[in-house]
């Protein structure tokens, strides 16, 4: 039985989700849907690139991954079905696949042409929905598209790093739902600079000399439970996704505060690592 996930901006109040799963539905009765997510801020791509890339290795392969994020056609935003990892994505060509294609080489990309068959005002319930369909029957994505060699990249996705190798500029491209801001510095990359020096890690007025393995490393559970005050202190994680991450501990807007409100930090801000020589 095929799987077809839908990552979208679509948030749950309107009805362009319902209608999407039921146009699959119509097409193939049997075809198994699931939400990775529909919360993405609009038009986020680094967002929804950083979701679907952490979401669909967790799948079958075979997995058709429909992304709807900024899909309206036009000369600068083509449409483009890929497979990569042995599963495939049909999204379009706007820079949201470029995290998982700098680590992962597509088996296959091509710039669907169906257009012209199909008219449309809502491409992923007219398009995308058609051609997850097309591949789930076990179509060749030929029939829908033509081979190209690359796709957009997102811009600034690789963090900088000055010619001395002291220092990473980064950025924060994605804020979780416990106000946690994560940045697009990866562990592999970071220690390719580190190279075991000390460190610290600047973000706004807020500095980190130390990289957690687990959020809980903050914790000194030899102190007495009663006498802990670790709620709400800051910390530095890579987090399971092997990104680094600025965080609150037990982080809760609504008591403790998060990383994002407790210390101002919003999406596309800077974070620096500079390195002790």
């Amino acid at each position: 039985m095929a799987i077809i996930t839908l990552t979208t901006d679509f948030g749950e109040k309107d009805h362009f989700a319902g209608a999407v799963k039921g146009a699959i539905y119509s097409e193939l009765p049997d075809v198994r849907i699931v939400d990775i997510s529909h919360s993405v801020s609009p038009f986020n791509i680094p967002e929804a690139a950083y979701i679907i890339q952490n979401a669909y290795s967790s799948f079958p392969e075979g997995t058709i991954h429909i992304i709807g994020i900024d899909s309206e056609i036009n000369e600068e935003n083509k449409h483009i079905a890929i497979k990569l990892d042995g599963h495939y994505f049909v999204c379009a060509n706007n820079g949201i696949m470029s995290m998982i294609c700098s680590e992962i080489a597509p088996e296959q990309i091509v710039e669907i042409n169906i257009h012209d068959k199909i008219e449309t005002s809502f491409p992923v319930l007219d398009v995308f929905v058609k051609v997850a369909c097309h591949i789930a029957r076990g179509g060749a994505l030929g029939v829908i598209g033509k081979n190209i060699d690359a796709i957009k990249p997102i811009k600034n996705i690789v963090p900088y790093v000055n010619d001395e190798k002291t220092q990473i500029i980064g950025s924060i491209i994605y804020i979780d739902n416990y106000g946690n801001v994560i940045t697009n510095i990866r562990k592999s990359f970071f220690e390719g600079i580190q190279k075991g020096r000390d460190f610290e890690v600047s973000a706004r007025n807020y500095k980190f000399k130390k990289i957690l393995s687990r959020y809980s490393d903050i914790v000194n559970f030899e102190t007495p439970e009663d006498k802990r005050n670790d709620e709400g202190r800051g910390l530095v994680v890579f987090n399971s996704s092997h990104y680094l991450e600025i965080a609150i501990y037990k982080s809760n807007s609504k008591s403790v505060g998060s990383a994002s409100t407790l210390m101002g930090l919003n999406l596309r801000d800077t974070v620096t690592i500079n390195f002790i020589k």
